[in-house]
């Protein structure tokens, strides 16, 4: 017996080495943001650890997981940057040459980078797919939530001063949250602190608002200082756009398939929503944190109070460079035609204004982007991808030019003529206006506002949809809509002498799955109610999300009513609305 119990002992120890090993390991796996060390810890399962704590009265706890959240997303993004610049550096593209296997130089340099880039990221970083959070964590950063919380978490442990900083980072991006907005009143009441920090400023944003504040105070050496500062912030911030674009995107048209696409259209696929994205960092960049219309006109904007401030401290020559810049955004701007030949004046006999010209990086990035909006839109004509390009440059409204050189301090003669130089573009207040802004789509019309509507909140525009989307909207409807859908059943809610018939954007998806009508066209019903949503944002000048109770497609036919003669219901007319 005593010789027979070795075999059970020996096969019991290497069964209890793994239970030992798994109960010492576990521990470190599940103990949150204690410790920090290794690959970077996912943002996101910082920030539930920091929301768990939170709601578990561990706010000390809480505060040191939320930081650490907030900071390993500015580090991932770092990370990324960094190695997909460097990559970018060290391994170019090579072009596609003639006849069969011209086409592996370009995919094999394609497969280069795509090591390099894995093999910059891996020792920082771990696993890719460790770094990939929910649709609803990413919206949580991007509205500052986590923020929401540290303010809450920092009053429990009585530090006032980051729960001021942290509220104020928050309010920034939510200006509507009143219960913020009395915080911040009380924290400065209790503590007497007036100068709180964003600690999510957008340092060429901060720079362009301080040069228009030294501008509007007639310091024109300092707003060229800050206006500058913020261009060359600008440019930085859009090439790390333009970076950041090129990493993982979602296939939106197809995410409700099982889609398996063939190796050019996977290709363009994937291409046209990264240039989708990088063409709209014109709009990102523009916007400030919280809103959803961008700054209109900003980064013409910039050339426009520089040109002015460069003339009024004597620097003819930037002057006219700068005024020659806004006008490569708008060629036929005659105020500033007027102060750039005015410009040429004040020079001539000293330097040749043909050898002033437009600064370099603005003709870069405008040339970029007409390239962008170029294949964009052979895209959408050839490949059937949805697009609409938005006006990223146009002003609304007429410049307010309320200032002009006085003729006594005029280098012209007294008879010669008077030329009116711009001093303020006059950017529009900051959300005082409850309405009137832009329209984003170059091709919809504003015909009444809501005076002219004889209410408020009212809007009438016209070329939302073309007619062509106008007759597939039609041939949709007349394929998924069900009477009475929308109205509890009823086929005449309103009036014994209309029929209603409805359809939700999931029915239509659901029939073009399930092949009862085209996909393509089921997809326009979404599409078109996401175009009508973000033009109502954008018009209203809202500063938070506009949702949808619900999208509804609605069909109105009128029905035979011989004692009435309406003429707005004509007999056999089947008229499709969107609500």
């Amino acid at each position: 017996m005593a010789a027979g119990s070795r075999p059970g002992g020996a096969l019991l120890l290497p069964l209890l080495l793994p239970l030992l090993v798994l109960v010492l390991v576990l521990p470190a796996a599940g103990g949150g943001c204690a410790a920090e060390g290794g690959p970077l810890e996912p943002f996101d399962a910082l920030y539930a650890s920091g929301v768990e704590a939170y709601y578990g009265g561990d706010f000390a706890g809480a505060a040191r997981c939320l930081e650490r959240a907030l900071r390993s997303r500015r580090e991932l993004r770092a990370a990324r940057l960094r190695c997909r610049r460097l990559c970018r550096a060290q391994v170019r593209l090579a072009a596609p040459g003639p006849g069969a296997g011209g086409d592996l130089p370009f995919f094999g340099s394609v497969l280069r980078r795509a090591d390099c880039v894995r093999r910059c990221e891996e020792p920082r970083l771990g696993a890719v797919s460790r770094h990939r959070a929910a649709e609803e964590v990413r919206a949580d950063f991007q509205r500052r939530v986590p923020y929401s919380y540290l303010q809450r978490a920092y009053i429990q442990l009585n530090k006032l001063e980051e729960a001021a900083n942290a509220a104020h980072t928050f309010f920034m991006a939510n200006p509507e949250h009143m219960e913020i907005q009395q915080d911040l009143e009380n924290y400065k009441t209790t503590s007497g602190k007036v100068s709180l920090i964003d600690q999510e400023a957008r340092q060429h944003m901060e720079d362009y608002s301080a040069g228009v504040r030294h501008y509007d105070r007639e310091e024109y050496e300092l707003a060229i200082e800050f206006l500058e500062r913020a261009l060359k912030g600008y440019y930085s911030e859009d090439e790390d756009c333009q970076i950041m674009c090129e990493g993982p995107q979602r296939f939106e048209e197809h995410e409700y398939l099982d889609y398996k696409a063939g190796l050019y259209e996977a290709v363009a696929d994937h291409y046209m929503q990264v240039l989708a994205c990088k063409h709209d960092c014109v709009r990102e960049l523009a916007t400030r944190s919280g809103r959803i219309s961008p700054i209109e006109n900003f980064l013409p904007l910039h050339y426009d109070y520089l040109q002015f401030a460069y003339y009024r401290v004597g620097d003819y020559v930037k002057a006219l460079e700068c005024a020659k810049s806004y006008l490569l955004f708008h060629p036929d701007d005659e105020d500033v035609l007027e102060n750039a030949g005015y410009y040429e004046g004040l020079l001539e006999g000293t330097v040749d204004p043909a050898t002033i010209k437009p600064r370099k990086e603005a003709k870069t990035l405008l040339r970029r982007h007409k390239l962008e909006s170029h294949l964009l839109q052979v895209a959408a004509a050839g490949l059937g991808y949805a697009y609409t390009e938005p006006n990223y440059w146009n002003r609304y409204g007429p410049r307010q030019d309320e200032h002009s050189v006085p003729s006594s301090i005029s280098s012209e003669p007294e008879d010669g003529p008077r030329l009116s130089l711009t001093k303020k573009p006059m950017p529009k207040p900051d959300r005082e206006l409850k309405e009137g802004g832009p329209l984003l789509y170059s091709d919809v019309k504003f015909v009444y506002n809501s005076q002219q509507l004889n209410g408020t909140q009212r809007v009438l525009l016209d070329n939302v949809i073309s007619e062509e989307q106008c007759r597939e909207l039609h041939r949709v409807a007349s394929g998924i809509m069900l009477a009475g859908d929308g109205y509890r059943g009823k086929t005449s809610p309103h009036t014994p002498n209309e029929r209603f018939e409805g359809a939700t954007v999931l029915k239509a998806l659901k029939y073009g799955y399930e092949g009862r009508v085209p996909l393509k066209s089921a997809r326009l019903f979404y599409d078109i109610s996401e175009k009508a949503r973000r033009i109502v944002e954008s018009y209203f000048l809202l500063n938070s999300t506009l949702y949808f109770s619900y999208t509804h497609l609605v069909c109105r036919t009128a029905l035979s009513a011989p004692a009435l003669h309406l003429s707005s219901l004509q007999q056999g007319t089947r008229k499709p609305v969107q609500i």
